[in-house]
């Protein structure tokens, strides 16, 4: 299982309607709206991080709306 961490700069005057269309992502399991450089903040999951990237690039930054994102992946401590 793969987690992504993923920050989402939205155009001016979007961040609501991107917000709603973000959640109809299956694979976003949580969303944020921030203050600050990035608008959004979604918690992604995936079978691995070949499938984390599938779904940045094919499913999140295709999203009318999406001007930029940074992608943060997690780990597990043993």
């Amino acid at each position: 299982m793969a987690i992504g961490f993923v920050l989402i700069i939205a155009a001016p005057a979007h961040e609501h309607d991107l917000y709603h269309k973000l959640t109809k992502v299956s694979e976003i399991i949580e969303l944020h709206p921030l203050f600050g450089e990035y608008d959004l903040i979604a918690k992604i999951e995936a079978e691995d991080f070949e499938k984390l990237a599938e779904i940045v690039v094919n499913k999140i930054r295709k999203i009318e709306g999406v001007v930029d994102t940074k992608t943060l992946t997690g780990t597990k401590f043993s």
